[in-house]
């Protein structure tokens, strides 16, 4: 019932992706999410290019479904992530964070589709002309690293889609069969969900991590970095501090020394949930326990098919 174009184009059964999370998209939570008629997506972003061909190769013993990785552009590294990514024969590469055609043309040669996250429609049409198979839309309301547009999934989407001529993708505060639906209205021909899947059991993550995601509630999540890269966590004491930071007009150097590095990695894999960043969206006020896959993907498609019924009683009903 759900089987749209991006079905056939990369080869799953619903039009359901998994976001690469840096710390979090490893080999069990990408495998678990292909197993279950998805595309799981491994987090080149947080590998070196030794981690993610070993990575790869663990994804290959757990399923024989397709599956990719994302590499960010700007990632000092990323063209040797893309090239064992090409090795390692990946399905697809999710590219993010810089402009996509560095590496379009070399991925397409080696037989791989090429998917590109946006956050404008801008910069989506650009990602087309440079040959890319599928736009991911993400709009302000994902987890991780933002766009400085700031605009919203639900205005965001429905313009990407007038805007280019291959599927889009809808990101940014979906996390359950409401959100699906909604962004299938929007003329997306499938979803990616990120902070849904980081709450999983399947998620490579400490404990104190996914409970801070579900305990973060509807407002619990705050935009830092504004002035140089927007990126959205959940509220806790070290986003205060840089909240504060850039209140009294804390300059680049300084808040640059005060975010320092490995700050998602002490969240994600250490557990400090107060001097970590915890990435996560704002549809955390949805997420209140924690789930296996499994059960993320049969709520999602089951309560998609009741809704989609309950819509189009209310169209019978208004004719």
């Amino acid at each position: 019932m759900f089987k749209t174009e991006l079905c056939d184009l990369l080869g799953i059964q619903y039009p359901i992706l998994q976001g690469g999370m840096v710390w979090v998209s490893y080999n069990e939570l990408c495998a678990a999410v292909s197993n279950s008629g998805g595309l799981g997506i491994l987090a080149g972003g947080s590998m070196t290019a030794d981690e993610l061909r070993e990575e790869i190769r663990l994804v290959k013993e757990k399923t024989d479904k397709p599956f990719g990785a994302n590499i960010p552009v700007v990632k000092p590294d990323s063209e040797s992530l893309v090239n064992v990514a090409i090795e390692e024969e990946v399905d697809i590469i999710s590219t993010s964070a810089g402009n996509p055609k560095r590496f379009t043309q070399k991925i397409h040669d080696a037989g791989l589709k090429v998917i590109h996250v946006s956050p404008s429609p801008q910069l989506a049409a650009k990602a087309a002309e440079a040959g890319v198979d599928a736009i991911v839309a993400e709009g302000i309301e994902a987890g991780g690293h933002d766009g400085f547009e700031e605009i919203t999934t639900m205005a965001l989407v429905p313009q990407v889609v007038e805007t280019v001529d291959i599927p889009v993708i809808a990101a940014g505060g979906i996390a359950d069969f409401r959100g699906f639906v909604a962004a299938l209205s929007l003329g997306a021909k499938g979803v990616q969900i990120g902070t849904r899947f980081a709450a999983t059991r399947e998620a490579q993550g400490h404990p104190d991590f996914k409970k801070a995601i579900i305990d973060a509630g509807p407002t619990g999540t705050a935009i830092t970095g504004r002035g140089f890269g927007p990126t959205r966590s959940v509220r806790n004491r070290l986003t205060d501090q840089i909240l504060e930071m850039e209140r009294r007009g804390a300059g680049l150097e300084e808040l640059l020394k005060m975010i320092g590095t490995g700050r998602s990695r002490r969240a994600t894999q250490d557990g400090d949930v107060e001097e970590g960043t915890i990435y996560c969206g704002q549809i955390a006020g949805m997420i209140r326990e924690l789930k296996s896959v499994e059960e993320v993907f049969t709520e999602i498609i089951e309560g998609a098919e009741v809704l989609i019924n309950e819509l189009g009683k209310v169209s019978t009903a208004s004719r």
